[in-house]
């Protein structure tokens, strides 16, 4: 096996190392009460009309029973937009409480970097088929502090584990590091594989919409969470 590294189960099991707008935002009690007042006016005007219309050319009564039913139309759909505005309103507390029952668990999300701390970094990978596994890991800086290839089994949410050891047997500080991994098919073309990462939810920053969580040093939103470790 590659020095510094650990192939936490289930890769541990029968793997083998290789040689190396503002407008229109609200729509609240103002909106109401102009609407309200637009209303009484429209009846207004209508009765004055009804009123002091020429007997000889009376006004058309259709055309009035139109027009009041176009204004209760507008009506009933200015009510159902603050409706919708009080939904989305209960929709981003519920994600707010939610994105607070995450803090201290142990949350997986889709990302090539983690941060090591304590000379420990770990990163979940998909293997979709028994094959040759090749990863490198890039510090912060973009340059390649280890590679390691390892002969690897089928399946999901293996955990491959980084000691921060380098090729040369370096140990790197504890900090941001990036995971590259691929693995070939049975043609032997290589083909990528996107890692997870694994951390504790520290923090919640409701402030942001969705909210967002920190893991590792980084932000993530409830949506790429993929599961709870604990």
């Amino acid at each position: 096996m590659a020095s510094g590294v650990t192939l936490a189960s289930p890769v541990v099991s029968g793997t083998t190392p290789l040689p190396t707008s503002q407008q229109g935002a609200s729509l609240g009690s103002t909106t109401d009460a102009t609407l309200a007042g637009n209303f009484q006016t429209f009846l207004t005007l209508l009765t004055t009309q009804l009123q002091n219309q020429n007997p000889l050319d009376p006004l058309d009564t259709n055309q009035f029973t139109q027009q009041l039913v176009q204004f209760a139309s507008v009506e009933q759909q200015l009510k159902t937009n603050d409706q919708l505005t009080t939904l989305v309103s209960l929709q981003k507390t519920a994600e707010s409480t939610q994105a607070l029952d995450f803090v201290g668990k142990t949350a997986v999300v889709d990302g090539s970097t983690t941060a090591m701390t304590n000379a420990s970094a770990n990163w979940s990978l998909d293997i979709p088929a028994a094959s040759t596994l090749k990863v490198s890991i890039a510090n912060s800086t973009g340059q390649t502090v280890f590679t390691g290839s390892y002969n690897v089994a089928a399946g999901d949410n293996q955990v491959f584990a980084w000691n921060g050891k380098g090729t040369d047997g370096t140990q790197w500080p504890d900090g941001k590091y990036t995971l590259t991994a691929t693995t070939t098919d049975g043609t032997g073309k290589t083909v990528g594989i996107a890692p997870q990462i694994q951390g504790v939810v520290n923090s919640v920053d409701l402030t942001q919409s969705p909210p967002l969580l920190s893991i590792g040093g980084q932000t993530y939103t409830v949506a790429q969470i993929k599961s709870i470790v604990n």
